[in-house]
């Protein structure tokens, strides 16, 4: 027996017609469940000073326009050039775009009764499962996460899109349980595919892997550009670009994150990365709370809500691709820890103590990693502290 849906949908039809959007994925390297809307500071400040009302990272308004990366990069040539080479440009990729996909054209996986294959050939990519006596394959419509802990996918079934239940994890360079699924055996091949995604699900996952698939509290999937480009963190572009050829230097149109005071942009970021309210929320716990940057930062005693020494952006360019060599990030930590007062002063302008041990590679120590369950991945820990050796995990 054999079920299949190898007919692909016609995606933006079945949108206008409000068919239900695409995924969310569970991972490490994903959002997981995305329920809260942006924090009331980060939206204050950023309808303060941008335009468009409403607009946030993960949103855009009613006839929101944009330009697309490359109009961008006819300014801002060096940010464009290194930007586009980023895991974050690259959040959400098309089977015809997918390097891992095409890399690795046959990918197999057992997870008890069922086996798995991904098999890549003339620009498609044919997801199937079988209990070796029936056969699920359906086309893989979107390939989620750049693979550097691995890759999950999405395909369309029964008029609906399904988060598919195994993904692609880069230590094995094979296919394995999504993170989040449960090792018990599924009823069925219907089942062991993978999970049928609801409607917010749908619209929050692809907001924060994509850009301009979101307007309003719409998914738009025939609209979207694949990762997060420039307008996913800027916004829509069309009435900046009329602005520079005006020549109104005063009235531009165009949001920068990096104006945010720190707290604004810490909730900013955790619009996807997840904010300390938005984990809160969700109650999760332990070492699942992992890879949430943001409100792992938030904890650190060293976090102060003004000082831009302790924000985002103050260890990571976005324009750029996470820098992964722990000597990089000393100067960060020595702008504040150069000794001098013994207290943390709430203020720009404190100097708090020097680390007695060593002034190198700070962060193997004060930031360490942890390994998350089902990952196949080290997490850098946000949360900055003494870490004692074999101590637990600190909610």
């Amino acid at each position: 027996m054999i079920l299949n849906a190898l007919k692909t949908p016609d995606i933006q039809a079945e949108d206008r017609h409000g068919a239900v959007g695409a995924t969310l994925i569970f991972l490490l390297f994903f959002c997981s469940l995305l329920r809260a809307p942006v924090p009331c500071a980060a939206q204050s400040e950023i309808t303060a000073n941008f335009p468009r009302n409403n607009w946030q990272p993960t949103r855009a308004p009613l006839g929101a326009r944009y330009v697309g990366d490359k109009v961008c990069a006819q300014c801002h040539t060096s940010e464009a050039q290194f930007q586009e080479q980023t895991a974050m440009a690259h959040a959400l990729e098309s089977v015809a775009a997918c390097r891992i996909l095409h890399k690795h054209p046959a990918l197999t996986g057992r997870i008890g009764p069922y086996t798995y294959h991904i098999v890549t050939q003339g620009g498609r990519s044919i997801y199937s499962v079988s209990d070796g006596t029936t056969v699920f394959s359906a086309p893989i419509l979107y390939a989620f996460g750049q693979g550097q802990a691995g890759q999950t996918y999405v395909y369309h079934y029964n008029g609906a899109y399904y988060e598919s239940r195994v993904s692609f994890f880069n230590d094995t360079k094979s296919l394995d349980l999504t993170l989040g699924y449960s090792r018990t055996h599924p009823q069925n091949v219907e089942e062991a595919a993978g999970r049928r995604t609801s409607v917010d699900e749908s619209r929050d996952c692809f907001a924060c892997h994509s850009t301009a698939a979101v307007q309003g509290e719409k998914l738009q999937v025939g609209h979207l550009m694949p990762g997060i480009t420039c307008e996913g963190c800027h916004g829509p572009g069309a009435e900046h670009v009329e602005a520079v050829k005006a020549r109104d230097f005063q009235s531009l149109h165009i949001f920068n994150p990096g104006k945010l005071s720190t707290q604004d942009l810490s909730d900013f970021c955790g619009s996807c990365h997840r904010s300390w309210q938005q984990v809160e929320m969700m109650h999760v716990e332990g070492v699942q709370s992992v890879r949430f940057q943001p409100y792992r930062l938030e904890l650190s005693r060293c976090f102060d809500a003004i000082d831009p020494r302790i924000s985002c952006l103050a260890c990571h360019d976005p324009h750029h691709e996470v820098r992964t060599d722990a000597a990089f990030y000393d100067s960060k930590c020595l702008a504040c820890h150069r000794g001098g007062g013994k207290s943390f002063k709430l203020s720009a302008a404190r100097t708090a103590p020097a680390c007695p041990v060593s002034q190198k590679n700070c962060v193997t120590c004060h930031m360490p990693k942890y390994e998350l369950p089902g990952a196949h991945f080290e997490f850098t820990d946000h949360y900055i502290r003494i870490a004692r050796a074999g101590a637990p995990y600190p909610n």
